[in-house]
Order: C-alpha cells, then structure tokens, then sequence
C-alpha cells in the first residue's frame, strides 16, 4: 500500500471518528442543556414570567441585533455589557440590599465587613440552589429574590427604552434611545435576559457546578472556577507540548526533497483563459467593494465606543446604529473573503481540467447576482428588524436572526445555502473529468473537490435549528458554521489549490505535494473538527466539552507552530526563477498567512482557548485580538493572494502596478499590527485585570469601559486603522487600473506570447 492511498484511508477514519464524537457530543448537549421553565413564581404564587415570556423576549433580544448589542453568555459584541453577566450581579446585589434592609435598615454597602460576609454566605446557597420541578416544569423562587428580579426588570425597561435617566449608560452602551419600542416587548426582554443569568448560576442537578459551568466569574453568587476548568486546562497544555514534540520528530525524519527542474517559461501562461474564468473578474470587483464597505462600517462602528450615538456630532445612530454597523461589518468581513474563495473556485476548475462546460460562464454570471441581492435583500431586512420596524412575526426569516456570523434572516440563509449548491455544480462539473482522467495531480483534485463538496453542505448546518431552537443547541450548531465551515473547509479548499499552483507552476513535484496537502488535511482536521467544542465551554454544555473541547483545541495549535517553515519555503519560491517575479506579491501574500496563521490563529488563539484563560478572557478585547488577526491575517490574506493568482491569469499581458501592490501589502500588515499592539491587545488586559479583580462584569461595565484609559487606547486605533485603510485603497487602485487605463506590458515572459498565439 503506497503512502499516498494510507493517508487517504488515514483522513477517512479520522473524519469518520471525529464527526462520531461531535454529533454524540450534540446528543449530550440536548439531553443536559438548563431547562427553560413552564413558569417562574414566588414562593407566594405571584406569576413573574412564563416561557412565552422568555422565549418571545429571546426573538425580542434577536430583532435588536442580538450578539451585535452586547453578549449573552459572552458570546457578542464588546461595548454593551454581557447581559448575562451583567443581570446576575445586578439581582444578587439587589437581593442583597433586601436582605441588609429587612435585617440592619440599611444598603448591603454599608454594612461592616463581618455583616457583608454573613450576607453573602446567605445569599449564595439561595441563588445557586435549583427549584426546577420537572412534573410541572416550574421554578419557584423566594419572596427576597422575586423583588430583586422585579428591581432589576424595571431597570431594563428603562434602558431599552428612552427613559430621559438612562442616556448617558445608553450612550455608554452605544445603544440608541427606544432600542425595543414596545413596552410589552421590553417586559419580555427581561424574562430571557433572567433566564440567561438563572442557567449562569443555578446549579446542575447532583452537581455543585451551574448549567454554565460556573461562567461568569462573580464572586457574590459563588461563581468561581469550576476544578475541571484547570484539570483539562492542564492537559491541554500538554497535549500541546506532545503534538509539537510528535510533529517536530516527523519534520525532522523527513528527507529533503530536491526542487524540480524548474520551466524555462511561466506554465500557468500555458492555460486557456475560458470565457467562464475570464467571467470571475466580477467576482473580484465585488471583493473590493464588500472589503472597502466592511472597513467604512469598522471605522463607524468603532467611533461608536466613543460617542455612542454619534459620529463627530451627527446623530447617526438614530438611522444607523451600534448593531446594525456591527453586524453588517462583521458579516461582511466573512461576505468578501467567501467572494474571494468562491471566485477562485471557479476560475481554477477550468484550469484544471482544461474543461469548458455547456452554459458554465451563464452560471457564473448567475451565481454573481445571485450574491448581489442576497447582500442587499439581508442588509435592507436587518436595517427594518433593528429599527423596529418589521415585528417578531416575520424578523427571524427576513430581518435579524441575531446571532453572530449568521445573522442573516433565514430566507437569505436558504438563498445562500442553494448559491452554494450553484456554485458546488459550477465547480463540480470542471473538476470530474480531470479527477476520471486521472494522472499526478488526480489526489489534489479530489482533495479540491471534496472539500468544494463540504464548503456547500456544511454551510447547511445553521439551518439546523428553528427559531425557538434551545440557546444551548443554536450555538452547538452555529459553530459548525463559523468554526467548521470557515477554519475547517474552506481551509482544506485553499490549501489544495495552492499546492495546484505550485505544482503547475513546476515548484514541487505532484508526488510531493500530494503527500504533503493529505498529511497537512489531517494534521488540521484532527485538532479542528473536535477543535470546534472550545467555543461551547460555557453555553449550558456538559463537562464533556470542556474535555475534548480543551485537548482538541490545542492540537489545532500544533500545525501553527511549524507553520513559519512553510512561510519561509512559500518566500524562497518567490525567486526560484526569473518569470516567478509575476507571482512575487501573490505569493508574499501567502507568506502573511503563515506569519499571522502562527501570531494570530497560534498565539493570541491558545491565550484565550484553554479552559480556565477563557472563563476569564471570554467576551474581553483578548477575543477580538484573536479574532480580527486571525480572520484578516489569515483567511483574509489568502483570499487576496488568491484572487491576485487569478488576476494574473485573466490579465496576463498587463503591467501590475507593484508600487500599489507594495504599499497594500505592508500597510495592511502594520495596520492590523497597530490594531492588535495598541488597543485591542492593552485594552484586554486591562479587563481581564479587573474581571480577576472585581468580577466578570465589572470588566464589561460602563465603570470600566468609560474610564480615560480605556477611551485613549480606542483612539489609538486611528493610526492603525488609518493606515490598514490605505493598504485597502490602494488594493482597489491596483484592481481598478487592470481595467481603467491598462498599461500594457512591454516585455512579456519568454515564449509566452508564442504560446498564447
């Protein structure tokens, strides 16, 4: 058996073994995931919420733009505080004060030490205890606490309404005034906001550990860290050291493979540039518009953490607001790097086979304005969903499903999953004659197919839940989007295409590169598809998560590690040879990937992704760090370095303005450097400071987030995003200049005129 057909049976088992796991894992989440109680009364039988109440004020938190306004069980946006974290601190502190009143005649903050302590000894076991009864499916909770709850419902009535007293925390929280219109809406609102903050502290039946695993952190209720938080943050460290030690060893044992004789002239000049690929340019046009977009939204929203609703004076949150810009920057960010991929797909399949189909450059064109109005047709429905003004009854398939990433409504869901399923064909049906055809590049190709094949269905997993889905069950199958879809396929799918470009370019041998993509696909996905469990630490999951969510996480870390080798590789390639200089930018870009892959995914993602950092760090300006440099250093990088191979092949006799290039390549890199060095990265650690401090919530309140400090260090974003700015304006003047005014080039490689003619 060649080593070739074990990997190939070696990934089979694995993604066999994996998605096993992780689908039980799902089956545990449903069958352990906090009760949403029938009905919560006092102990003296007043009715304070029913589960109409709390799961119509969860489609309420959804029309408002839900994660984009703040969190729920840190999962979010950054400004507004965690809601969950937030309330639970405001009701054990008001239930506190009811206690000091009725026992001293006086507030909870100005008893002595020794009465605080005794207060707060009282209080833990009282809110930590669980009173569901699974025959009526009811919760019932002592007088002291139902008038703390009705105290702390009031207070979110207000502050999602206009209430004149509230502007400043609204402006704080970025929040525009009468965020719910209704006051109907705003009562509801508090009842899943409860029950968030309820599963956050009421304890698993037989367990001293709350359905959220003791998340957040607040000291008052006896939310601390749970043992098993540092148990598997332990391993997890050392499956680290062991998966790095393993890896170095295979890089160590492994011989050098000589460099092929290397073509006298470009090979990829050689290809046929079919109309269909000559019709992916618009796809490329669209990256540049959605990308330019993402960054106006990015500037508006972050100007936002410092007027809150306005933009240098102008009312703008009136029109548009915190969680509108939010959710559109950040859809977008995932919007054009997809574009970018997708348009590489189709231009590359052709290339490949060499193969035309009948009506493929109709498909492409199709598939173009099939995008064009799933952006506008979502955007516009969540504009009328944060605004108010499309009601409960028809936000969740047209307005604002609000959760992050995926918030589209769920009938442009459905239009991006059958898009998907388009372009899935479209790609398809140039890749399998060149897969039947067989011959060297044959395993690539496949690899490249399957993983096409796994970009269209797994975009299918959040269609997976309805509207009144479980929280705990949405998030399960959010992630296999966010994490799955994008880290995982979509990863695959880029690293077979490369290893295509750089055995057709004659860099590597097809031998070589096939072992390497096979052994690189399940180096990733073993880590990556269990991996995906870290995000769920803390959403009503079992303990089970934090195991294999912990180990699997830090094997995602372990190809990272080595991942500077590559880079250094992809550079030398760059000068193997004289005609290598047209690719010289495109390939730098691919360099990037590999620094930030190892900076942004490696090291700022192990920061936050064991268990016990996370139960502190999760929903701090450490996620974000982690976030912006992994997505753009790493996914966004690629798209451009791939979109610029295709450029390349659709205007192949046009100068490149390589200043352009030069100055998009670097300042796009200091920018996001400056981004991560001087605001997001200081601003984390001032929070986690003052969660270890104070409590989670302190570390998101208005106390914190307003203070000199924390506003200096959001203005210091300016420089940074001024300059990242410029490397995305000149990026679009490169692109643009390929077609207003093309320069011709003088001196065309060697031979490949001929070639051409």
């Amino acid at each position: 058996m060649n080593i070739e057909r074990k990997l190939w049976l070696g990934l089979i088992a694995l993604l066999a073994v994996s998605f096993s796991v992780l689908l039980w894992v799902g089956s545990e989440i449903h069958r352990q995931m906090p009760p949403v109680p029938e009905q919560v009364r006092s102990d003296s039988g007043e009715v304070l919420y029913t589960r109409a109440d709390i799961e119509t004020g969860r489609q309420v938190w959804q029309s408002i733009g839900g994660h984009q306004l703040g969190s729920i069980w840190g999962h979010g946006a950054y400004v507004a505080p965690d809601w969950t974290a937030d309330w639970l601190h405001r009701e054990a502190v008001a239930w506190l004060d009811i206690d000091a009143q009725a026992l001293h005649q006086r507030a909870y903050a100005e008893l002595p030490a020794d009465q605080q302590a005794a207060a707060v000894a009282r209080l833990q076991p009282q809110i930590r205890r669980n009173t569901f009864n699974a025959e009526d499916m009811s919760v019932v909770v002592p007088a002291a606490r139902a008038a703390a709850i009705r105290r702390v419902a009031a207070h979110y009535a207000s502050l999602f309404g206009s209430d004149p007293e509230l502007v400043d925390l609204r402006r704080a929280y970025a929040m525009k005034n009468g965020t719910v219109a209704e006051a109907e809406h705003r009562q509801a609102l508090t009842a899943f906001i409860w029950w968030t903050a309820w599963s956050a502290v009421t304890e698993r039946p037989g367990k001293p550990i709350s359905y959220t695993n003791n998340w957040p952190y607040e000291p008052l209720v006896g939310n601390t860290p749970a043992p098993e938080l540092m148990l598997w943050t332990v391993f997890s460290v050392l499956f680290l050291i062991a998966g790095i030690a393993l890896l170095g060893w295979f890089h160590a044992v492994q011989k050098e493979h000589p460099m092929p004789a290397l073509p006298k002239i470009d090979p990829l000049s050689l290809i046929t540039v079919t109309p269909s690929m000559r019709a992916t340019a618009k796809y490329f046009w669209l990256v540049i518009a959605l990308f330019l977009t993402q960054i106006l939204l990015g500037a508006l929203t972050a100007h936002y953490q410092v007027e809150g609703h306005d933009f240098y004076g102008i009312a703008l949150a009136e029109y548009l607001p915190y969680s509108l810009t939010r959710s559109w920057h950040t859809q977008l960010a995932v919007l054009w790097i997809a574009t970018a991929w997708l348009g590489m797909g189709l231009y590359i399949g052709p290339a490949i086979s060499g193969h035309e189909p009948k009506f493929q450059r109709l498909g492409v064109n199709v598939l173009w304005v099939c995008l064009i109005i799933i952006v506008v047709g979502a955007f516009v429905g969540q504009w009328f969903a944060v605004m108010q003004k499309l009601g409960l009854a028809h936000n969740f398939w047209f307005g604002h499903q609000g959760w992050e990433y995926v918030d589209i409504g769920r009938f442009w869901q459905w239009f991006l999953f059958l898009g998907l399923g388009i372009w899935l064909i479209l790609v398809g049906r140039t890749l399998v004659p060149a897969i039947r055809r067989g011959g060297e590049h044959k395993s690539i190709t496949t690899l490249l197919f399957l993983s096409t094949v796994a970009i269209g269905v797994f975009y299918g997993a959040g269609l997976m839940y309805g509207e009144h889905t479980h929280l705990s069950m949405v998030e399960y199958w959010r992630w296999w989007v966010v994490h799955l879809w994008v880290e995982g396929f979509f990863e695959v799918f880029a690293t077979a295409v490369i290893a295509f470009l750089f055995t057709k370019l004659g860099l590597i041998r097809a031998s070589t590169a096939t072992a390497a993509v096979l052994f690189a696909t399940i180096v990733f996905m073993a880590g990556g598809v269990l991996g995906t469990l870290h995000h769920l630490y803390f959403t009503g999951t079992p303990t089970a998560v934090l195991a294999l969510g912990a180990s699997f996480s830090a094997l995602e870390v372990v190809p990272l590690a080595f991942l500077g080798f590559e880079g250094y590789q992809t550079y030398k390639l760059s000068s193997a040879t004289p005609w290598m200089r047209r690719y010289h930018w495109p390939i730098l870009f691919f360099v990037a990937v590999a620094f930030w892959n190892v900076v942004g995914a490696g090291l700022f993602g192990f920061l936050i992704n064991p268990p016990l950092p996370l139960y502190y760090m999760q929903g701090l300006n450490l996620t974000p760090l982690h976030g912006h440099t992994a997505l753009f250093g790493v996914y966004g990088m690629l798209g451009i370095g791939l979109m610029l191979f295709c450029l390349r092949g659709i205007k192949p006799l046009v100068e490149w303005n390589e200043g352009a290039l030069k100055t998009s390549f670097w300042t796009l890199n200091i920018g996001l450097v400056a981004m991560a060095v001087f605001t997001l990265l200081p601003m984390g650690i001032i929070q986690l400071n003052a969660a270890l401090e104070h409590g989670y919530w302190y570390a998101r309140s208005a106390d914190l987030m307003q203070q000199p400090i924390i506003q200096m260090l959001v203005w210091m974003r300016v420089p940074g995003d001024t300059v990242f700015s410029v490397g995305a304006l000149a990026l679009a003047w490169f692109v643009a200049r390929l077609w207003i005014l093309p320069k011709p080039q003088f001196e065309a490689p060697a031979g490949e005129v001929e070639a051409r003619t």
